[in-house]
């Protein structure tokens, strides 16, 4: 039988990372073969693993399979879009929500790939701002549209759970490209992703 190489490597990391999440119950005083933790180290392994498949993901191979012709040149937006992903200084979550809009260029995209390019990044360690502008120029290099706007609302377990302590505390980042640099097209957009339309 052929053992597929990708999945190969995917159980020696599995492995790996098991071995590490053993060795960090014990170093924090706890025996990995107690009851309710024999089986926590393949559970926080498979859980880092799916946490971060974000790397072995292209966010504009998911776009360019969904790519349409279409003359529609108005903002389209889509908003509210759950975001869980892990900070990389403390390998913590944050999450939230992402708001992002583009103005089509004579191109347009499955709707669902939006939402999906956020998880290509987001399943990396990540920093809000880095994933805020990764998510843009990932729209922007794709679709060549006229404009692509993004804005993440997120919560950091980080500050909530340790250092700080700041419980209600929210980071919001933004970025934007082409026509949503002009004022009135950008306050449309804010405007758009505060109001309650449904």
């Amino acid at each position: 039988m052929v053992m597929d190489k990708k999945e190969d490597i995917q159980t020696e990391a599995l492995e790996e990372l098991k071995d590490y999440f053993t060795g960090v119950l014990t170093q924090v005083g706890e025996d990995p073969e107690r009851e309710g933790l024999v089986k926590t180290p393949e559970r926080a392994a498979k859980a880092m693993q799916f946490l971060t498949q974000g790397y072995e993901q292209d966010g504009e191979a998911i776009l360019r399979s969904a790519m349409f012709k279409e003359d529609y040149s108005e903002m389209v937006l889509v908003k509210d879009i759950e975001l869980y992903s892990l900070c990389e200084h403390h390998m913590l979550p944050f999450f939230g929500k992402a708001h992002v809009a583009y103005i089509p260029n004579g191109q347009i995209v499955g709707l669902s790939k939006i939402p999906r390019v956020i998880d290509v990044f987001a399943r990396r360690l990540q920093v809000q701002e880095r994933l805020t502008d990764q998510i843009l120029n990932c729209i922007h290099n794709t679709l060549n549209p006229l404009g692509v706007a993004v804005v993440i609302e997120a919560r950091h377990m980080c500050m909530m759970m340790r250092g700080v302590q700041k419980q209600n505390s929210v980071t919001t980042t933004s970025a934007f490209t082409g026509e949503f640099r002009n004022a009135e097209t950008r306050s449309e957009f804010l405007t758009l992703i505060g109001a309650k339309l449904h």
